[in-house]
């Protein structure tokens, strides 16, 4: 490796493009990257919701769970293949797609999101901590011990964030060894809590309610990381084949996933509390004798932690993308000091703000989606990203179209959110509504497919705009217009 990307090194390299001969490791990289991120046992509450409120029985949950997130974060895997082909962040080869001023909405979105999770995920960890530490050694929470707890999580998560690539590839493979076991041993430990009489005996749901189930589970797990898959793969060599990465991801991200989903499931299957809980942690940790609970809450922080280092050093990447001049240290620096502040409102200031804090994020999964239909299509006829013109933000630049705007880009993004919302209800519960779409009412409303609707039509006005204005192929050299057929071959 080079000398700035070593483990236990700092990590110098912002967002300009890897060159060929500082690209090293393959897709195992990843697969343990997106393993890590997504052991976390509050997986549970989405199986849990999948026969509680959908009506499903347990075969029917396992495949909707494994058909959307091994899907979800096919799309991961996808855009994981950009970064191969540039070397560059996700949001920074956008930049090639919507101009460098047109990429400021998409990126300043991800931007928000990806600091939104991480104060729910610093919050929660910390609430576990806690958790610990009253079992453990009888300490009550107070104002004091939460803020340290607190800081424990984020000096945890800047350890490794901020040191940068290959630290956090490190420690995500080895840190899932230990994790991942202790998932196991309290995933053993609660499936003798399973009502197995109502298992084998619950009724199937309708298509419909699959359907929807799908699309549930894609919008919880992958869909909110697409816009951090080239992150990560942008030091993949160019020869490493494209559908390899996709795998990675896909398997990565979906074994762990599908796991977890099928054992919420079965823990929802005749008793609902799971699924109708507003703090997981707390109702699993109901479930379990005192002497699981420490293990059980070890894991939940842990699998916190892993998903948070990867958040953290893509958003610290997407924040350098926004233009703003800092090494990327410095920026993951800001980061945590922005999510630290936030878990210090959520957990001492706010009055039921949790509910509210997720439902704000989850409204710019709408978005994100958008974005992620646009990058898509323009991957299909994309032959190459110009490393130099990806850094280049100035008028004249190879992606400056025109004011800096790729407006058939923009305009579908846009119109892809916009409709999408029409879909959309935001609310904290039957009686918090912030926001219902005129469309609110109809199947897909009702079933939380408003960020589906976003993407299927980001997607067509693409198409329809650049084959009107004849964009699409345009200054873009030396790799075959046929590569992306290389990720399936």
């Amino acid at each position: 490796m080079s000398n700035d990307n070593k483990v236990g090194a700092v990590e110098t390299r912002g967002i300009e493009p890897v060159p060929d001969e500082e690209r090293r490791g393959g897709p195992l990289q990843l697969f343990w990257v997106w393993f890590a991120a997504n052991i976390s046992i509050l997986a549970l509450p989405l199986g849990a919701t999948l026969v509680a409120f959908r009506g499903m029985n347990i075969w029917q949950a396992v495949l909707v769970g494994a058909i959307g997130s091994f899907g979800s974060f096919a799309l991961v895997g996808l855009i994981s293949v950009a970064g191969k082909w540039g070397g560059a962040p996700s949001m920074t080869l956008s930049r090639a797609v919507f101009g460098p001023r047109g990429n400021h909405g998409p990126t300043l979105v991800s931007w928000l999101s990806r600091v939104g999770w991480e104060v729910v995920n610093t919050t929660t960890a910390a609430y576990a901590l806690l958790a610990i530490l009253h079992i453990a050694f009888g300490v009550g929470a107070g104002s004091v011990l939460t803020v340290v707890c607190l800081l424990a999580f984020v000096a945890l998560t800047l350890l490794v964030s901020g040191l940068g690539h290959a630290t956090l590839v490190w420690i995500q493979q080895r840190a899932t060894y230990v994790f991942g076991a202790l998932n196991l041993v309290v995933g053993g430990f609660l499936v003798t809590k399973v009502h197995w009489h109502a298992v084998l005996h619950a009724p199937a749901a309708p298509a419909g309610a699959m359907i929807a189930g799908i699309g549930v589970i894609a919008g919880g797990t992958g869909i909110g990381w697409a816009n951090a898959g080239a992150d990560m793969a942008r030091y993949q060599p160019r020869q490493v084949p494209g559908r390899r990465i996709v795998a990675a991801a896909a398997a990565g991200a979906g074994v762990p996933l599908v796991l977890l989903i099928s054992l919420g499931g079965l823990l929802s299957t005749g008793d609902h509390t799971l699924a109708a809980a507003s703090d997981p942690v707390a109702a699993i940790q109901a479930m379990l004798p005192s002497w699981m609970a420490v293990p059980y809450l070890l894991a939940a922080f842990g699998g916190l932690l892993l998903s948070n280092h990867l958040s953290v050093y893509s958003a610290g990447l997407t924040m350098i993308t926004l233009g703003i001049r800092l090494r990327r240290v410095v920026a993951v620096g800001i980061d945590v000091v922005l999510t630290l502040a936030g878990g210090v409102y959520l957990m001492l200031i706010a009055k039921n703000f949790y509910g509210p804090f997720i439902t704000f994020i989850s409204l710019l999964a709408v978005a994100i989606t958008s974005w992620v239909a646009v990058f898509l299509v323009d991957m299909g006829t994309r032959r190459e990203y110009d490393p130099d013109g990806l850094m280049d933000t100035t008028r004249g630049g190879v992606y400056w179209h025109r004011g800096g705007v790729a407006w058939p880009a923009f305009t579908a993004w846009v119109a892809g959110i916009v409709t999408g919302l029409l879909f959309t209800v935001a609310q904290t519960s039957d009686t918090d509504v912030w926001f219902a779409g005129p469309l609110s009412h109809t199947w897909p409303a009702r079933n939380g497919l408003g960020w589906l609707v976003a993407f299927a039509v980001a997607a067509l006005v693409y198409l329809g705009l650049r084959a009107a204005t004849g964009q699409g192929g345009a200054r873009r050299s030396g790799r075959p217009a046929h590569e992306m057929s290389r990720v399936s071959s």
